[in-house]
């Protein structure tokens, strides 16, 4: 009991780009976990994959939904998870020098959706995939999404590999993006699309950011209504049961209201200096979310 308090209260402390990584972990666990209970009941354990993968027929995936967002969170291969926890952990902490907790996450769950749609449409229209099911499950075009994104938004930006030394993030992206090209026809075509499919995504963002346009504040406002479907307290005036999920709606937006505007007084130039003497010791990593609101809303002003 001890241990799951203690993962619990890792998660709820945790950034999200560290909560991303536990779902994915948590996901592996049950999967193999309900796996191997099929398996010594002699049951086929393939109903268990048929729950979180997407299907590549349009027909099925009306049937399951669901498996539009569950397979970006699923992985069966060890490998597979590792690799992709990674790159999402490496890539997505450069990320967050950048821009904002909020806008990884809905990046993430955007570039999934992404390759999923590049997925199913390669399936119905490409004649290589005549006659051919498939089903795909991890988190690769997600992760991908996020590793375009943040190569086109600095692409001189310079990373250490191991055997290799100082890269730039462009030339990470577009080697990650060629391999995927030329695997295409060498098996798991449609995996491969998919990544294709997160690039895109990840590209489209970037650019559109750089105009001034993020296209995943939307994607965030689904998922703050879904997860608000799951928050209730029952003690009076912290917001349940009359609007509990207003509440906490109210509450974030007042926040990031006045957090533009102390951005915006001259008066607030301490806490700005302050913020930027704490990068400087400690790393951005060390900013609190509303710090980094605050930073972010200051260096859009100005």
């Amino acid at each position: 009991m001890a241990f799951i308090n203690d993962l619990r209260t890792r998660y709820n402390q945790g950034s999200m780009l560290m909560r991303f990584i536990y779902i994915n972990i948590a996901v592996f666990v049950l999967l193999h976990v309900f796996t191997l209970i099929a398996v010594l009941f002699n049951v086929n354990a393939d109903w268990v994959l048929r729950l979180v993968e997407v299907p590549s027929r349009p027909i099925d995936l009306l049937h399951r939904p669901w498996t539009a967002i569950t397979y970006m969170f699923s992985h069966y291969e060890l490998l597979h998870i590792l690799f992709n926890m990674l790159w999402l952990y490496w890539l997505g902490r450069i990320f967050l020098e950048y821009f904002m907790p909020r806008q990884l996450g809905g990046l993430y769950v955007l570039g999934g959706l992404g390759g999923a749609l590049l997925f199913v449409l390669a399936y119905a229209l490409l004649p290589y995939f005549q006659s051919q099911q498939g089903v795909m499950l991890g988190a690769s075009a997600s992760v991908i999404a996020i590793v375009v994104a943040v190569a086109v938004y600095a692409p001189d930006y310079k990373i250490g590999l191991l055997f290799i030394g100082d890269i730039s993030l462009k030339w990470v992206a577009i080697i990650t993006v060629g391999i995927d090209l030329l695997s295409i026809d060498t098996g798991n075509a449609g995996g491969h699309i998919a990544h294709l499919g997160g690039a895109l995504v990840g590209a489209l963002w970037a650019l559109n950011i750089k105009r001034g346009h993020d296209f995943t504040a939307p994607i965030n406002r689904c998922i703050d209504w879904f997860v608000g479907l799951f928050r209730h307290n029952d003690k009076p005036g912290v917001g349940a049961p009359v609007g509990g999920k207003a509440f906490h709606k109210t509450q974030s937006h007042q926040r990031t209201q006045d957090s533009r505007q102390q951005s915006s007084k001259p008066g607030n130039e301490a806490e700005l200096d302050r913020i930027l003497g704490k990068i400087k010791q400690s790393g951005y990593t060390a900013l609190t979310d509303e710090e980094k609101d605050f930073l972010f809303n200051a260096s859009r002003k100005r």
